[in-house]
């Protein structure tokens, strides 16, 4: 698809069609950052977690989590044996409660106990790539950014916005290509979007009203 279709009325078709579907819902880091009053930290330890795992789990190991340690401090000092049995449900839960231990240390002795809100200090993070800083970018201080996972990476790539192998390469061209001011509104689109109607397999395009712009469907019907 030539990008001279404006990326507003992707985003427009997108959300008409889950409206029409009864699919409009919000994804679990939008859903942590309204439950969480925007809390960067719950941003980025939810990020780390859900790397993985179903939403449905990483919803409920979230909360589950937040409830006993409430801050970088508390989540610093804990016993790893704990935190492993706090989010046990959660995919690579060994890894990762060694990872968040660790994320949270640095943050109370660099940072003072703030997450950073620069792309780079978030990068320097153990574990974080350009997806997990994104969000925290996105979901925890609203500042524009493209979080490139596999459904926008997917979804990206079937419309025909971008022609990439990696997500990284897909995040690089959204990012020439999309106006600054719809960069927040990609990753929770294009999230739901891909959950619900854009799937890896079977997609309903039979449902879809982007159909008249998709590459992939133009391409497999």
């Amino acid at each position: 698809m030539d990008m001279t279709v404006k990326f507003s009325k992707l985003i427009t078709l997108m959300q008409k069609t889950l409206r029409n579907n009864n699919l409009v819902r919000p994804t679990t880091l939008k859903n942590l950052q309204i439950q969480e009053d925007g809390d960067p930290f719950k941003i980025l330890i939810g990020t780390i977690l859900s790397a993985r795992t179903r939403d449905e789990i990483t919803t409920k190991v979230i909360k589950s989590l937040f409830t006993e340690f409430k801050n970088p401090n508390e989540l610093s000092k804990a016993n790893l044996n704990d935190l492993k049995k706090a989010i046990q449900k959660i995919g690579f839960y060994n890894v990762k409660a060694a990872r968040i231990k660790e994320v949270s240390q640095i943050i109370v002795e660099k940072y003072n106990g703030k997450v950073p809100s620069k792309l780079g200090d978030l990068l320097t993070l153990p574990g974080v790539g350009r997806k997990t800083a994104n969000c925290v970018l996105v979901y925890g201080f609203k500042k524009p950014a493209i979080p490139v996972d596999v459904h926008v990476h997917r979804i990206s790539n079937r419309i025909g916005i971008v022609n990439t192998k990696m997500p990284e390469e897909t995040e690089i061209v959204l990012r020439k290509s999309i106006e600054r001011k719809y960069w927040t509104q990609v990753n929770e689109t294009f999230v739901t979007f891909g959950q619900n109607i854009c799937l890896p397999k079977n997609p309903m395009c039979n449902v879809c009203h982007l159909t008249k712009l998709c590459k992939y469907y133009k391409k497999n019907t």
